[in-house]
Order: C-alpha cells, then sequence, then structure tokens
C-alpha cells in the first residue's frame, strides 16, 4: 500500500505566491518597447471605453521591472505596490517552508486590516482617474 509521506499539498497561497513571481517573471522579459501597442484585454474597457481599477497594471509592472519608474506610475501607481507585495509573499512563503511551517492562511491575509485599507485607497484612486477621463 502507497503513502504519501511528508509530502504535502501545496497551500492556497504557495500558489497566489508562485503565480505572483511567474508573473513578475514575464514582466521582466517584456518590452517596454511594445507594451502599449497590445490589444485590450479588459472586459470593462472594451465595453465603456474607461478605465477599471486594474487597467494600466500589466504595464505598471513591465515598466517597474524595466527600471522606468515614471512610466510605471503612469500607467498605475498601485503596479509597483504589488510588485512588492509578491515579493514579501514569496519571501514569507519560502521562509516558512524552509523553516517546515505552514504558509499563511490566504484567508488571513484578505482579511487583514491592511489589505482593507490597501483596497479602499485603490478604488479611490480609480475613481479618481475614472472621474479624469470623463
Amino acid at each position: 500500500m502507497a503513502t504519501s509521506v511528508g509530502r504535502a499539498r501545496p497551500a492556497d497561497t504557495e500558489w497566489v505566491a508562485a503565480f505572483g513571481v511567474a508573473a513578475v517573471g514575464v514582466a521582466c522579459v517584456r518590452s517596454p518597447a511594445t507594451i502599449e501597442d497590445g490589444p485590450i484585454l479588459c472586459p470593462f474597457r472594451l465595453i465603456t471605453g474607461l478605465s477599471c481599477p486594474g487597467c494600466g497594471l500589466t504595464r505598471s509592472w513591465v515598466y517597474t521591472m524595466h527600471g522606468d519608474w515614471a512610466a510605471a506610475f503612469g500607467a498605475n501607481i498601485f503596479g509597483p505596490l504589488l510588485i512588492a507585495a509578491v515579493v514579501v509573499l514569496a519571501a514569507v512563503v519560502v521562509g516558512r517552508r524552509i523553516r517546515r511551517r505552514p504558509p499563511p492562511a490566504l484567508e488571513a491575509i484578505a482579511r487583514h486590516r491592511v489589505t482593507y485599507a490597501v483596497l479602499g485607497v485603490w478604488l479611490v484612486y480609480a475613481v479618481v482617474r475614472l472621474i479624469g477621463e470623463i
């Protein structure tokens, strides 16, 4: 009878960290010279012609990873902040894995007051940006 000893299923937090690190990797290899010419993928923007809270994040990540801070913040001011959050989350997950401790619960991170505060500021930013487009 086969048993799986010592191999725990990856936690949701580990999947989120891995996906985030992969997205940062993609941002590293994308060329900033071509990032403005891509298709519009945002359903909200396709329908309304206006930016959603996430519009510009991809461009912001690419510009950040290539050191163009002005363009990164111009595309979406939350892009560099989210990259920092991905790096911190990945470091915490790896550190906990090395120490053989469980990663932080994704639900606990999502329900943290700092997360609520950041989301609140992000929505205010999105509304202000939207009003500027109208």
